[in-house]
């Protein structure tokens, strides 16, 4: 049984004025992440370090991502109620949980098997309910599209374009692209007449991004 206590609940708090404190000025976004219990999420071990503002390492050589980085990525989508999201990159399925509770219909893809179907049992247990697929983020989901935003969780060398096909005029992807080292956050936004623009919204460092599935 998972108990989210009144600790817990105090120490959530806390990152999220620390979050604010570091220019996370979305409301909307802070009030999700403190819906959400990020210790469900965190892998045997680590469950006392959830609300520290740190990435920590889960199952198949992956991370979950710095609450910062969950709160900056997300606050750059602005997603809005009933819109439809890609996630590319399911992991522990935390930034899923993000985007559900600010109302995205959510479709997530996750390449590594065993996070796959873990994810997809947590999500269901907390009453979550996401769009799971296993299967190659680089393809995206072209029969469910077009999605109104996309957000990927992982470092690509370049944009993929496949996901760029997929986002609907008027849409905005968050991608870190970069090499294995740093990345820098893009903000894709395409218009009405699928020009694609680009904003550069600082360095980050991302768990490679990988063609293929395990």
């Amino acid at each position: 049984m998972k108990i989210d206590s009144f600790r817990h609940k105090g120490l959530r708090q806390k990152l999220i004025t620390s979050l604010r404190d570091k220019g996370i000025t979305s409301e909307e976004v802070l009030n999700a992440m403190n819906r959400v219990p990020r210790h469900f999420f965190m892998a045997k071990g680590f469950e006392e370090r959830a609300y520290q503002d740190n990435a920590f390492p889960i199952a198949s050589e992956q991370t979950i991502s710095q609450p910062y980085t969950v709160g900056f990525q997300t606050m750059l989508l602005n997603v809005r109620k009933s819109e439809k999201v890609l996630e590319i990159g399911t992991g522990s399925g935390y930034q899923t949980a993000v985007l559900l509770e600010l109302g995205a219909r959510v479709y997530t893809i996750e390449r590594h098997r065993e996070l796959f179907l873990s994810a997809q049992k947590l999500l269901k247990e907390l009453n979550f309910s996401p769009y799971c697929f296993y299967g190659d983020g680089y393809e995206g989901l072209p029969t469910y599209g077009p999605f109104d935003k996309i957000i990927i969780t992982a470092g690509a060398p370049e944009i993929p374009e496949k996901l760029i096909e997929q986002l609907k005029p008027g849409g905005i992807m968050i991608a870190p692209i970069g090499d294995s080292k740093t990345q820098k956050m893009l903000k894709i936004s395409k218009n009405e007449n699928n020009q694609t623009s680009i904003e550069e919204c600082g360095n980050f460092i991302f768990v490679p991004m990988l063609s293929g599935k395990k």
